[in-house]
Order: structure tokens, then sequence, then C-alpha cells
């Protein structure tokens, strides 16, 4: 990973770590949700294109990805599937709309010839950033184009949600998950977690599922949470590792080539972005107006992906948060399935169009 002339490992990592700090507070000083893995992530692209990249850990980045997976499990609880199985006509027939959007924008990028079709699709998936980046580096795909698309629709969802949140009135800042980064820890609790994190991690590896460690812990956690058996203990330093973690292992494998193809094309991403959001806000007015839902909670519901992003700014709105949080969770379980298929899918096509 290392050019002639780079720098010994202690400078590499001091410089990476200095950077991230810079950039990480810059993005959270803006007050965007996903700051701290966007910063760090920036700061390792920066370093591994100038040749003065560092070796992440096997392991560590195993654990950061398995943290991730129980944050996102916190989300899924009893009141979540309640939530579901009350209004479950209206949330498969819009989970199903907003996927297919997500797909035919992703097909007709890769039809234009814009980008690979399934870098398209798993890059255009309306959920789940970091899985679609994990998953579609497991299924082979040019997994960094997909990192750029995905995490400039966090960018683009997160802005245009928070402005819509302002408009409506929302009280206060955002409290992100690490806003608290050094809490009074629960030892059983916290024990626990890195019990459930550990064993779901090992889960995920061991039966091959894409992004295992992240989708283990998140599976085994979601239904640990459900059945009411656990309660996460995860302190804002451990999240922020963990964020650090996974941004500085995506960024560590950009090049200089990869770099110049994304700049070349981020236009179009954009371009696209705002379209799958257009539509989706589209859909969201439908909810709001057949389904008797306030339009800001339709809003936040069926923004395109940044689950994260999206909970902390509805929490604080006056919106209906389960029902937004119920929504993203089933397109997320949506998109984690259903995205391999649908990137194969995507690949035949673009093969029988040629």
């Amino acid at each position: 990973m290392a050019e002639a002339g780079a720098r010994p490992p202690l400078v590499r990592w001091a410089l990476l770590l200095a950077l991230s700090a810079a950039f990480a507070g810059a993005l959270e000083a803006l007050r965007l949700p996903a700051g701290l893995l966007l910063g760090p992530m920036i700061a390792a692209i920066l370093i591994a294109t100038r040749g003065q990249g560092v070796t992440i850990p096997p392991l560590s980045f195993q654990a950061a990805q398995a943290f991730v997976g129980l944050l996102i499990a916190g989300s899924f609880n009893a009141g979540t599937v309640s939530t579901v199985i009350d209004h479950w006509p209206v949330f498969f027939a819009v989970t199903a709309a907003t996927l297919s959007v997500g797909v035919g924008i992703g097909l007709l990028v890769g039809r234009l010839g814009w980008l690979p079709g399934s870098v398209a699709v798993w890059g255009c998936m309306p959920g789940g950033a970091a899985a679609m980046v994990l998953m579609a580096q497991s299924y082979g795909a040019e997994w960094r184009l997909v990192a750029v698309m995905t995490y400039s629709r966090v960018v683009c969802v997160a802005g245009t949600a928070s402005v819509v949140a302002a408009l409506v009135g929302a009280h206060g800042g955002m409290e992100s998950p690490t806003a608290d980064w050094f809490p009074p820890i629960d030892l059983v609790a916290f024990a626990e977690t890195l019990a459930i994190a550990a064993v779901g991690a090992w889960l995920g590896v061991r039966f091959k599922l894409p992004a295992g460690p992240m989708i283990g812990a998140m599976l085994l956690g979601s239904v640990l949470n459900i059945a009411g058996l656990v309660r996460f203990d995860l302190p804002g330093w451990l999240l922020a590792a963990s964020y650090a973690i996974v941004g500085w292992r995506i960024g560590m494998h950009f090049t200089r080539e990869i770099v110049r193809a994304a700049a070349r094309v981020l236009p179009r991403i954009l371009l696209s972005i705002l379209l799958l959001i257009g539509i989706s806000a589209g859909i969201g007015f439908l909810l709001a107006h057949f389904g008797g839902v306030d339009p800001v909670t339709a809003y936040l519901a069926t923004s395109p992906g940044g689950m994260d992003s999206v909970a902390i700014i509805a929490a604080s709105t006056k919106v209906d948060v389960p029902y937004v949080m119920a929504l993203q969770a089933l397109r997320f379980f949506a998109c984690v399935i259903l995205g391999p298929a649908l990137a194969k899918f995507a690949v035949r096509r673009q093969g029988s169009a040629a």
C-alpha cells in the first residue's frame, strides 16, 4: 500500500488520526450525522492516494462492523414490529415502490453507460449505505464507486431532510448516537453487548453472509432486542471508533485512478441521487395524502437511505418517530435481502443489452 518515499508507519498513523479528527470535527460542526464516518473516510482517501496508506487490522474491522450492526439492531424492537404489522399493506407497498425506483434508476444509469450496471444498482439502493458498500465488495462489484454513490446520497439525504425538518420548526440541535462520548457504563449491559457483537460477527463469517460481521450482529441483535432480552450499551467513544475504522477501511482502498474516475462521473451520480430523492418525496406525498400521515413523517419515512441520519433528524422533529423508523427498517431489510439478486439482474440486463 506504500510507495517509495512513504513515511514511517507511526507517522502515517499520526497523520491519519489528525486528518480524521479535523474532517470529522468539521462535518460534525455542520451537524451532518454521518460526519464521524465520512471524515475518516476522506482522510484515508487523501492519504492512500498519496502512497502513505496504513493497514487496518482485519479483526478491528470485523469488530467495527459488528458494533455498527448492533447500532442498527437497536432500532428494531417490539414497537417497530407492531407498527409494521398494524400498517403492513401500506408499508410493503411503499417499500416496494421505493426499492423499485432505486433499482429502476440504477438500471437507467447502467443502460446509459454512466456506470457499470452492478455499481449503479448497489449505489442506488435506497437504504443502508455502509451495508451496501460492504455487500458490494463481497459480491465483487467495484465497491469504491459504490461508496462514492452511497455516501454522496447520505450527504444529500441528510441535507435535504434537515432542511425539511427546519422548515417545520425542529426544536434544538440533532443529537447523534455519539453525542455523549463517555457516559456511565452499565457493566452487565456492556458485557452483553460485547458478547452479542462477538457471537453475531462469528455467525456472519461462519455462514458466509455478505458483510458477515455486520449482518450477523444485526440479525442476532435484532432478534434479541425485539424479544426484549437485551439492552445494548454502545458508548459514544465505541461508536466513534467503529465509524472511523469502517471509514478508514473503505478509504484505504481508493487509488488515484478510482478518484479520477469518481470525479468524472460525480455530476451524473449527483443527478441520479437528486432524481431518487425527488421521486421518493413524491411517494411520501402520496403516503401523506392516502395514508393519513402528516407530510413530514411521510417525507422522512420515505427518504432513500441514511437510516441513522433520518433517525437523528426524526428524533428532533415533531413527527411519528416509530412510524418513520419502522418504514426505514423494513426498507433496509429489503435492500439487504434483495440487493444481491437485483445487482445480478442488472448485470444480466446490461449484458443482454450490449
